[in-house]
Formats: C-alpha cells, structure tokens, sequence
C-alpha cells in the first residue's frame, strides 16, 4: 500500500514530463502501481488480501476459535486480552508472533458481524429535571482489609441532573444494605428526589412482568413510600434505561478502586470512597454545563430535592430461640442476649452494621454485626443475673474473658485479688448493678477507693445511704404563732416541785 508521499511523488513527476519507466525505475515501483497513482483520486490504495496464508496459525487454528469464542461468551469484565490469549497458544506449542493472533482475532470478530453495523446499539439521550430522579446499581470490587483480599459489594447513587454521586462498601448485597445506601445517600445529597430507577434486583423486585409492570418487594415499598420515593425498574437486560449509573460503575473503578484499596477497616474504606466522592465532585465539570462543576449543581439541585426528615428503620426481621446459655444463632455465628430471655422465642432485626435483638417490646442485645462465621459476640452484662448466684464460674466463664470493665470496678477487682473470695466479694458489688445501675455502682466503688477502702461491705454501705430518703426540711413557723415567753428549761424548778410535794 502505497503512502500519500509516494503518490504525491509520482504524480508531480509525470506532470513535469518523466516518463512511466524512469519513475518506476526511480521509485522501484512495478509500471502498474504508477499508471494507478497516475490514476489517482480515482485509483484505490486500500488493498487488503481476500485469502489470508496462515503458516504458523493453521495447525492451531481450531483452538484459537475455541478459545475466542469461550473469551466473547465471558462477561466483559473477566474477558481475557489477546495478550493472554497467545499466551494460551505459546503453552500448547504455538511458535508464531502476537501480531498474527492479533490480526486473525480482529478477522475472526469481523467475519462473525455480517454487517457491519450490525451488533451496535443506538440510544436517545435522556434529560432529566432537577430533583427528578436518581438511579441505583451494584458493582462488585477487590479491596485488601485488614491485610486480607476482600471483595465487596459497592452500592452507587447518582442524581440524573446534577451528576452527584455517592458510592459506599458492603459486605454483601442484603435488603438492609439496600436500605442503608439510601439513607446515607439521601443524607449525603441532602434530599431526596421523586423518582428513583433500578434494575430487577431481587432485594427490590419479587415478579418481573411483560413491559414495565412489577410486582415490588413489600418491605422495599415501605422504604420507598417513607421517602415518599416513586420506584421504577428497568426492562431486563437493557442497562442503557440506568446508563448514568452503569457509566459511574466503569468509571469509579477505574479512579478508585484501582491500583487495589488496602484499609485497616470497612469503616476507614466507606471514610474515604464519602470524602473522594466529594472532591471528585468539586474537581469535575458538569457534563452538560461546563461553565459550573457537579458539587455546584448539587448545590442548585438542591432546593428541588425533597426534604429528607428521618432516616427509614432499615431492618430484616427473623425470629430465633434462644439457647440455655443465653445465646442465639444468627448467620452463621451466635450472639449472648439478656439471662432473662433463655429458652424464649425472640425478634432479631438485622442492620447493615449491627444487630438488635427483640423480646416484644423489650431490647434485649445490640451487637455489632460479625460478617464471618462461627464465632460468638458475648456481653458480659447479659450474664449478670447468672453470676450473682454461680459467682465461681466469674474466673472461667467464657462471657467473662477478657472483660472490659469500667475503671472504678476494674481497679476493685484488682485489689480484691483472685481468689474464691475475692471473686465472691467482687460479685456481690457486681450484683448491686441490678438494682442500683452501673453509674450508681461505680461512683460508690470510686468513693470508697479514694477514702482507702477495699470492701464490699463499705461500698453496698455507701450505696445503701445513697438510697435513704432525704431528710425533711426543719418546720418553719410564722411570727403570729410564735410564744411572748417561750419556755426556759430548767431543771432546778422541777427540783422545786418536789420540794413541795415532799413538804405536803
């Protein structure tokens, strides 16, 4: 294939009267080539070969369509380069170059688009009015937390006007997560919009019908009626009717998540995707309007978004018994709850971060939520009935290992020592928490420890006068009532009396 220089070349010296052999002579061109650029705007230059020879290619051929086939199956995110496709080759014996499988690859998706339009989509671009609406997705990402790989599910919002986003780390894609992203992300706009699009997920949509009829999640509809939200959900397989969100998926992980995040927690992870999602939005310019960026059409977006008054109560409730031992089993590890509720059937609602523990009305544990499995969260102070009538299971029972206390109390402990008796002194402090509360407790064990006691008697002594009643105030009587000549006690007029009564 020719180049323009050359062509140009040729041309100018045939005008200037060099004859078709001393160009071609010249140039090292064949006569043909020449007459062509001769030809030329009219003469074609992008020749291509209608067969192509494949030395090194042939004997593998098959396997190469094998493994391109298999890589378009894949989703596009785990699709192998071509890079490591002849890497595939190499191993099973191919000797040829990267180019040639590059090449044949690019002939080989060709061939399989019968018209070369023909695969590619076209879409209406959309406008949305401030406060309108916001779209909702999940991505899946690699991070390093605590110095383990971990991958997390990342909840994207995103405004259709103003462009905002806000992204946060889950361990998993659970209702309550959903529920959760929302408010934060409502929080983090500082409203919330009419309407809000998402795609079929199970979390949000129980029946998927013919159009756009659904049949939505009931607890998700208590979500999206408390923020007075209008849910939509995309036709399946069609991503483009969410296309902003789907954008914001490609494009945060390739500004955030990449090279891999490693933090010490999920907590500091979610810290920092908040803060660079703000300085992501103060540095980009709106896409529509270039003259402002995101964060300050947030900001006129604003007054437009409806007012967020509380956050929704999030939950998923299950019902659980609870064991001799006080605990229940939930998600594959088990946490302690109040002495008062073993044996019993109780409400466990599970939130993103934590889990509440239910009897009716009464709550009776708050945990952190543990995501790994087999482990058990104890609270000491759930035990504290048990202790008071088993104070020798203080030194070895498994709630009381490790046991945080407060300052005061833990100063006590170490005084009392750490034998039998000790251990029971200790616990019948402990036992005053029951009905006296814990701060109650603690400024009584601090009083007696400033004034160099180390007793229990002198501590339930101090918390015994604390519950006396107070004192009466002294009567007061008024100036009309009061005696001219109040009485003088002197004992010598009785002495008097008797004087007299002895002389009768």
């Amino acid at each position: 294939m020719l180049v323009v220089e050359t062509v140009v070349r040729v041309r100018r010296e045939y005008a200037g009267g060099k004859p078709i052999k001393a160009i071609a002579r010249d140039l090292r061109l064949s006569r043909k080539v020449v007459r062509k650029a001769i030809r030329a705007p009219e003469g074609s230059f992008d020749y291509r070969r209608s067969v192509q020879p494949l030395p090194r290619i042939g004997p593998f051929q098959e396997r190469l369509d094998t493994l391109l086939a298999e890589n378009e199956a894949r989703p596009r995110r785990d699709r192998l380069r071509m890079t490591r496709i002849h890497d595939l080759l190499l191993r099973d014996g191919f000797e040829g170059s990267y180019d040639a499988v590059r090449r044949y690859a690019t002939r080989w998706a060709e061939a399989r688009r019968k018209d070369p339009g023909a695969g590619v989509a076209a879409f209406i671009p959309l406008l949305f009015r401030q406060g309108e609406a916001y779209q909702f997705d999940w991505s899946h990402e690699d991070v390093e937390i605590a110095g383990k790989p971990m991958r997390v599910k990342v909840a994207h919002v995103r405004l259709c006007a103003s462009r905002a986003v806000y992204v946060r780390a889950y361990p998993r894609e659970t209702q309550e997560m959903v529920f959760d992203a929302h408010a934060r992300g409502f929080a983090f706009f500082g409203g919330v919009p009419l309407r809000g699009i998402y795609d079929n997920m199970k979390t949000a949509v129980t029946t998927v019908f013919v159009g756009k009829e659904r049949v939505f999640n009931r607890r998700f509809l208590v979500m999206a009626d408390h923020y007075m939200v209008e849910p939509t959900a995309c036709s399946p397989a069609a991503g483009w009717e969410k296309g902003q969100v789907e954008h914001q998926v490609q494009t945060i992980r390739g500004r955030l998540f990449k090279p891999r995040l490693r933090f010490a927690s999920l907590e500091e992870l979610n810290g920092w995707l908040e803060a660079e999602c703000r300085r992501w939005a103060e540095m980009h310019a709106h896409p529509e309007h270039k003259e402002m960026t995101v964060a300050q059409a947030l900001e006129l977006e604003r007054p437009a978004l409806q007012p967020m008054l509380a956050a929704f109560d999030g939950f998923h409730e299950t019902q659980h018994a609870v064991t001799g031992t006080c605990l229940i089993s939930f998600d594959r590890n088990r946490y302690s709850v109040a002495a008062k509720a073993v044996r019993r059937a109780v409400q466990v609602r599970a939130y993103a971060d934590r889990i509440v523990v239910r009897m009716g009305d009464e709550v009776i544990a708050d945990h952190p939520r543990f995501f790994g499995r087999d482990r058990t969260i104890y609270d000491p102070w759930h035990y504290l009935p048990v202790l008071v009538n088993k104070p020798g299971a203080l030194r070895n029972g498994a709630p009381f290992q490790g046991w945080d206390l407060p300052p005061a109390l833990a100063r006590l402990r170490r005084k009392l020592g750490s034998d039998d008796d000790a251990d029971r002194r200790f616990v019948r402090v402990l036992a005053a928490v029951l009905s006296d509360g814990l701060d109650a407790v603690e400024g009584a064990v601090r009083e007696a420890l400033d004034a160099g006691a180390v007793s229990d008697e002198v501590i339930l002594n101090i918390l015994s006068r604390r519950r006396e009643p107070p004192r009466p105030a002294s009567i007061v009587t008024s100036e009309d009532l009061t005696l001219m000549h109040p009485p003088i006690a002197n004992c010598a007029r009785y002495d008097s009396l008797r004087g007299l009564h002895a002389a009768a």
